[in-house]
């Protein structure tokens, strides 16, 4: 329960891809890892490092006695299916103020209805510095939104499926516009002054911000036995966790080699994006380890070539009423341990000896696991595995929980499975 208690709780904090990367640097500082910016020249020594690339991805490591000994890396990703708010979005009808909106990766859209919702992100305010503008991190941290339904009344066949339209159906609504003090004033202003009031600053200062929609709701333990939790953004935030519990773990066994982390932002949009699995970050990370220690390129291309990257995302859980859907022969259940996640198409990364070197792991340390493929005629999703790989050519596996409902606004997985995969993250990296 300690386990589900610390994911929840990283989860309620991580409304963002902004707010799960501040989480992350708190648990690690916490755990005595010091910040380093990309910024600066790195004058390394044994020990444990973290940086933010862009806030909204992070990498952290390990350095070790012996850092050459062997190279580990693990990686997931910060962000997650949601609604983000356009540029100029206060609208009014009726009366009925709402905001202009547009998806934000692969979200099931009715699943967003009818739920209390929240803001949380960035918002940029000018500074003399024009290259540097003052960044405001914003959680209103209260219900704020909904996006209601139309009552069967109105359509009888509601039941039988509705294609919802994410331009005209999907505006979630704000406020009155009776309620305005100034019903003359342009409805911009009135958005600036939304913002300004959150975050504390002048509404003509505001020049730009990014913006999350996210379910207040948070997530619960369920069934008989809780053996289920409930939550939204378990894709991905139960990798993270994951990724976290095991840098700590290589800090506290001050295990040799060298030992990193990285958590993604855009996975969910493809990860090509200066911050995301596809970009040069974690090679260039790499590579300044490596000069930090004196070591030149033709270490670090040997060390790659002995080392190995665990991609860790959420998995397809076997599910009781469309059973259908699912591979004939692998196929996941929830509380059964690990996923590895296989695809021929290399939509998940992973080769034959990947799989047996971490089913060999899971197997020494008596953690569960089960093995994943997509039915033939389902293509399936794909993860960040297959694409920072092929980046930083190391031997890689995807592994994750297995989830039902993924990409929903809420979703359910096995209460025992977290632990599974930290204990995972913990061998492999601690």
């Amino acid at each position: 329960m300690n386990t589900i208690a610390k994911l929840l709780e990283y989860i309620d904090r991580s409304t963002s891809p902004y707010h799960t990367v501040m989480a992350s640097a708190d648990f690690l500082q916490r755990a005595g890892f010091k910040e380093i910016t990309l910024g600066e020249e790195w004058n390394l020594t044994p020990g444990d490092y973290f940086v933010k690339v862009y806030d909204s991805t992070l990498v952290a490591f390990h350095i070790g006695q012996h850092m050459r000994e062997s190279l580990h890396v693990g990686s997931a990703h910060t962000d997650f299916p949601a609604l983000r708010i356009k540029p100029n979005p206060l609208l009014e009808n009726k009366g009925y103020g709402r905001l202009n909106v547009e998806s934000y990766g692969g979200l099931i859209l009715n699943t967003w209805l009818d739920r209390p919702l929240s803001l949380a992100g960035v918002v940029v305010c000018r500074q003399d510095d024009l290259y540097e503008p003052k960044v405001h991190y914003i959680d209103v941290q209260r219900p704020l939104l909904t996006i209601p339904n139309l009552a069967i009344h109105m359509n009888r066949q509601i039941n039988e499926g509705v294609a919802l339209n994410k331009q005209n159906h999907m505006l979630p609504i704000f406020m009155m516009m009776g309620q305005l003090p100034d019903e003359s004033a342009p409805l911009e202003e009135e958005w600036l002054s939304f913002l300004s009031e959150e975050v504390h600053c002048n509404p003509e200062d505001i020049i730009s911000y990014e913006l999350t929609v996210y379910p207040v709701e948070g997530g619960t333990t369920l069934g008989r036995n809780d053996e289920f939790i409930s939550s939204p953004r378990l894709d991905n935030l139960t990798s993270c966790m994951a990724c976290l519990e095991g840098i700590k773990a290589a800090k506290e066994a001050n295990v040799d080699g060298l030992r990193m982390i990285a958590l993604f932002d855009n996975e969910e949009v493809g990860s090509r994006t200066k911050q995301g699995g596809a970009s040069m970050v974690l090679p260039q990370v790499l590579e300044r380890i490596y000069m930090s220690q004196g070591y030149t390129k033709e270490h670090m291309y040997a060390d790659m070539a002995r080392g190995f990257m665990i991609s860790s995302d959420v998995a397809h859980a076997y599910h009781p009423n469309y059973p259908e859907k699912n591979d004939i022969t692998n196929f996941p259940i929830l509380n059964k341990g690990v996923v590895l996640k296989i695809a021929a198409s290399q939509s998940y990364a992973g080769d034959a000896k990947a799989i047996g070197v971490v089913s060999s792991i899971c197997e020494t340390a008596n953690i569960p696991y089960q093995v994943y493929v997509n039915r033939s005629d389902i293509p399936g999703g794909s993860t960040v595995g297959s694409i920072s790989s092929s980046i930083l050519p190391i031997r890689t596996m995807d592994v994750g929980v297995p989830l039902l409902a993924m990409h929903s606004a809420r979703e359910t997985m096995g209460a025992f499975d977290q632990e599974a995969l930290e204990n995972l993250m913990r061998e492999f990296l601690g």
